[in-house]
Formats: C-alpha cells, sequence, structure tokens
C-alpha cells in the first residue's frame, strides 16, 4: 500500500472556517462530501475556490477534500481559497510570490460589526424626534 502524503491548510473568511487537505491525485474537489459543482451551484463561487490551483497550474495534479462550516456561500467560498492557498504552501514554498502577487494569502479581516446597545443596530440610530 503506497502512502499518500496530505497537505493540510486552514482558510478563514468572515465566520467561515475550511479545513482543506491536498494529496497528489487527478484534480478531484470535494467540499463537505459533496461534489464541488453540488455544493456551490454558482459559478463564480466555484471559479473563486478554484483560483489557487488554477494560478499555480496544479489542478490537474492535487485532489482537494474541503471541510467547511459558519457563515454563508460566499463565506464559505473565500474560507476554501484561503485554506488550499495555504496548503499549496505546504506543498512547494516556491509559489509564495505567486499567490502573495494574487493576494490569496492575506486573510480577509472585514467581520459584521456588533450591534451596541441604545440603537436598533451596529450604526444606525433610533429617529430623532425635535419635538
Amino acid at each position: 500500500m503506497s502512502e499518500t502524503t496530505d497537505f493540510l491548510g486552514t482558510g478563514r473568511r468572515k465566520t467561515s472556517v475550511a479545513r482543506v487537505r491536498l494529496s497528489t491525485g487527478t484534480g478531484k474537489v470535494t467540499v463537505n462530501g459533496r461534489s464541488l459543482e453540488d455544493y456551490f451551484p454558482m459559478e463564480t463561487l466555484r471559479n473563486d475556490v478554484l483560483l489557487p490551483l488554477n494560478l499555480t497550474d496544479t489542478s490537474k495534479r492535487m485532489d482537494v477534500r474541503i471541510n467547511v462550516c459558519g457563515g454563508g456561500m460566499s463565506g464559505q467560498a473565500g474560507a476554501a481559497r484561503h485554506g488550499i492557498s495555504r496548503a499549496l504552501l505546504n506543498v512547494d514554498a516556491n509559489l509564495r510570490p505567486t499567490l502573495k502577487s494574487a493576494g490569496l494569502l492575506t486573510r480577509d479581516p472585514r467581520m459584521k460589526e456588533r450591534k451596541k446597545y441604545g440603537q436598533p443596530g451596529a450604526r444606525r440610530r433610533f429617529q430623532y424626534s425635535k419635538r
């Protein structure tokens, strides 16, 4: 039995967390046990997830297994992209300039702002009445 080495990467975006496992293979991508096309029905989200693999020309050489939880569809796609980028660095450190110039290694810090007391939302105020 031949041992296949798995390369791990964790990606985060908003409240989504993706645990990515790369292994040498034929380019099969599964998300939470389902195919990529089944899990992300929108083409733009699928392209977003596969961007690091396409930039580094490793899409046909790697099998990708993604376990993602939390957040919505867009956040999960961004987390998966971040996780794939980090896992690719474990595969080959020479890919770092390519991924960094595309901005794929930076964790997107934008989060939902919390609601404050004394007002109905994060920034919204109750209506002001002069009289």
